[in-house]
């Protein structure tokens, strides 16, 4: 007892391991084992002895230490994002299980949480590390042969610049860690060449997490562009369009359609669990998008994301229904060309019941 009494420095009187130690100085060898060890030597011996015969006790301690080197990491980069209240709250039942040496399989959970973090943010080898960045790509495009950005962006660079320059003057498209071109440049790079978001990521050298979410954004832009682009002209219903007017076939027979309204199937990427109400007669997932074109072969109208099996009717009496929609409706007098799929109502024409129009004998 006075060994051990000698060693308060390193074994408190109130610390488990001094309880132990008085129980395990009952047996004679263990006595006398400890009595010759060299007084360096003797607590390294007694957390020894207490570890064997305390094995969850013993790895509590070690996850203690590993936490401490955690914390140490995490104060050293202050640059790093900070620990989110789900695994702060893992970290405090675990530091308090530990403290009183109540070791369950919910530590060893959060400590590989911890672990996870800590590799995340502190001993990750970044995966976009190329020198040749999105922007020096995107600038090298801009400034190079035009067909390089009809192939890239599908479009030519005046109007990629006059494009970049209405997004940011009209819908709040803004620089911030990523340029507003660049920021273009993606969103129109993954349109218009069905690119994923992995080819993406490696093309612009940024995380797939902040392409997805630029690419919403974008989205979410093109839309509220979409609802003041693609919308008829001021007056245009009220002229007979030149393509009518002059061509023999046409006149005057249809000199008062404003233009034509048909359903069209796009390619839709949906999850197998949704994808049944999408594959209707083309035996693949799309969805139906009802389009409103004038002479002049522009849309003036488009109602998108119904499933693929959706009748076209259905779809165009929610567009005349739904006044939110600013469908076109045709001024007195005038009216659409429809196939049989829509209902024949006054504005809206569709061939003639019983007959068959085929172009080769338009022609």
């Amino acid at each position: 007892m006075d060994a051990l009494r000698d060693l308060g420095d390193e074994i408190p009187k109130k610390d488990e391991l001094y309880y132990f130690s008085i129980k395990m100085f009952q047996i004679p060898v263990k006595r006398e084992v400890f009595l010759n060890l060299d007084l360096d030597v003797m607590v390294w011996w007694l957390r020894r002895e207490y570890a064997e015969q305390n094995p969850i006790a013993s790895f509590s301690s070690l996850v203690m230490d590993e936490f401490n080197n955690m914390y140490n990491s995490f104060y050293m980069n202050y640059d790093t994002p900070e620990l989110s209240e789900e695994t702060q709250r893992r970290i405090v039942t675990i530091v308090t299980q530990v403290e009183h040496n109540n070791y369950h399989e919910e530590e060893e959970q959060v400590l590989s949480s911890v672990l996870v973090h800590h590799e995340t943010y502190f001993t990750m080898q970044p995966c976009m590390d190329s020198n040749y960045t999105g922007q020096m790509w995107v600038d090298e495009v801009l400034n190079g042969h035009d067909d390089r950005c009809m192939n890239s962006f599908r479009m030519p660079k005046n109007i990629f610049h006059s494009l970049l320059h209405d997004l940011q003057t009209n819908y709040g498209l803004k620089h911030g860690k990523v340029s507003a071109m660049e920021k273009l440049a993606l969103s129109l790079y993954i349109l218009e060449n069905r690119e994923s978001n992995s080819n993406a990521a490696e093309r612009f050298q940024r995380s797939g997490e902040t392409v997805s979410r630029i690419f919403i954004d974008m989205l979410y832009i093109f839309a509220r562009m979409g609802i003041d682009t693609i919308k008829p002209t001021e007056g245009q219903f009220e002229e007979v369009p030149n393509h009518i007017r002059h061509d023999t076939r046409y006149w005057p027979h249809f000199k008062d359609c404003i233009g034509a309204i048909d359903g069209t199937h796009i390619k839709a990427c949906t999850s197998p669990s949704c994808q049944i109400p999408y594959i209707g007669r083309k035996g693949e997932p799309t969805q139906n998008i009802m389009a409103v074109c004038n002479f002049n072969m522009c849309f003036i109208f488009a109602f998108p994301g119904w499933e693929g099996t959706t009748y076209d009717s259905r779809i165009f009496l929610q567009a005349l229904r739904k006044q939110e929609l600013k469908f076109p409706h045709p001024p007195p007098g005038k009216y659409y060309l429809v196939d049989s799929g829509y209902p024949q109502m006054a504005g809206f024409l569709g061939p003639y019941r019983g007959e068959r129009y085929h172009l080769p004998d338009f022609h």
